[in-house]
């Protein structure tokens, strides 16, 4: 049994935002009919890597969905997204404001005809305002969000963070309000509209910060690798050229760091004893320990800090995270293109013990399920999918 079995999911949506939202929800068991202009998702072409014309990108964010493609600039087009609309759940999109009211897909006219829709309109900026119609991407909003000025280091200047968070934390905001609205709906029959911008859920990423700033009215500085109120958390290399991040988030495990380097008077030193007197002699500190580490290979100081106690982590590559043990078992899967290219996807972290995920379907080539693009075949339940809520009704 899956969480959404029967769920019917009406996916509008591209790039990386939307499509992600709506493959956690797939993973879960909802059956998304994702809809394509002619073109296909911009994401198809994205990146110099990809398997038979599919980029990678798209790869990474559209498994367990049926594709199809629907012209929205002709009124054919129209005409079957709207009655795909009218037996949808839920209908998720991400076009600038405006394009689905000239569409005649706008909430307020569905609504009228299927009051149990629920749907998603998320934006880069909000549907109103000076800056709804702008284009964004999630290096835009990072700027535009403040999300750069606290990412980097003193002497860098702002930086991007290193993946598409803004596109990620709007994606799981996303995939949190449907399945609020869905428990709404269970509760009181009734559909509802969720909106949501990628700038919203960026500037919601300043918390807890946003306390401080209300309370100092300054920006909290950029510290890279270390952190403002806390010494040591830092990285620091090793005798053979690796590194490791050490944090000590008190003075209880200050001590334990200190025995497990072998200096246990270390710790009682006045100048490093207590969390102030760390953060007063923050430099000293600092070269102190990048000595120390640089005496011991990663080998020899991961287990004697294992043992210890201590909180730390080995900065592990790429493929070295990819090959651990742990991450092939429970955390990889194999999909095969239609093309018969196999690839490797990030599975979903979430474990129920009574209603599992599952990957069972690679991202659909374009246009690859227009065959049931029928009003009476496409919502049709596949092999092993659960019946849809109107069906449930007409089997009760």
């Amino acid at each position: 049994m899956s969480a959404l079995g029967g769920i019917k999911i009406l996916d509008f949506t591209q790039m990386m935002t939307g499509p992600m939202a709506t493959m956690l929800l797939a993973d879960v068991g909802a059956d998304v009919v994702k809809v394509e202009q002619p073109t296909g998702d911009p994401f198809r072409k994205s990146g110099e890597t990809g398997i038979a014309g599919d980029g990678a990108f798209f790869l990474g964010v559209n498994r367990n969905k049926r594709g199809v493609v629907i012209d929205l600039k002709t009124a054919e087009g129209q005409e079957q997204a709207r009655r795909l609309a009218l037996e949808a759940d839920v209908l998720v999109e991400n076009f600038r404001p405006g394009f689905t009211e000239k569409v005649g897909l706008d909430y307020e006219d569905l609504k009228q005809h299927n009051p149990g829709l629920i749907y998603c309109s998320i934006t880069g900026f909000g549907r109103e305002g000076p800056n709804a119609s702008r284009p964004a991407l999630d290096q835009v909003i990072q700027a535009y969000s403040g999300l750069m000025q606290v990412t980097g280091t003193r002497d860098s200047g702002p930086l991007k963070i290193g993946f598409p968070f803004s596109d990620l934390v709007t994606a799981l905001f996303g995939t949190i309000g449907i399945l609020t609205a869905l428990q709404a709906r269970h509760r009181t029959g009734s559909g509802q509209r969720v909106d949501l911008s990628m700038m919203d859920a960026s500037l919601f990423s300043h918390v807890p910060r946003d306390v401080y700033f209300s309370l100092t009215g300054r920006t909290p500085e950029r510290w890279g690798n270390e952190h403002w109120d806390i010494v040591p958390n830092n990285v620091y290399g090793t005798a053979d050229d690796q590194d490791i991040m050490i944090i000590t988030i008190n003075d209880k495990f200050w001590k334990i760091l200190c025995e497990a380097m072998g200096d246990p008077g270390f710790a009682a030193d006045p100048k490093f004893a207590t969390k102030d007197a760390r953060l007063a002699n923050r430099q000293e500190l600092d070269d102190r320990l990048a000595a120390l580490f640089r005496t011991r290979t990663l080998a020899e100081w991961d287990p004697i800090l294992k043992e210890a106690g201590a909180i730390y982590g080995p900065v592990r590559t790429w493929p070295e995270v990819f090959a651990d043990p742990a991450t092939q078992r429970d955390m990889l899967r194999t999909l095969t293109h239609p093309s018969g290219t196999a690839f490797e996807v990030i599975n979903n972290p979430l474990r129920f013990s009574e209603t599992p995920t599952s990957i069972h379907s690679p991202p659909p080539v374009l246009g690859q399920h227009n065959a049931q693009l029928s009003l009476d075949s496409i919502w049709s339940a596949p092999d092993g999918r659960e019946p849809g809520a109107q069906e449930q009704k007409e089997l009760s």
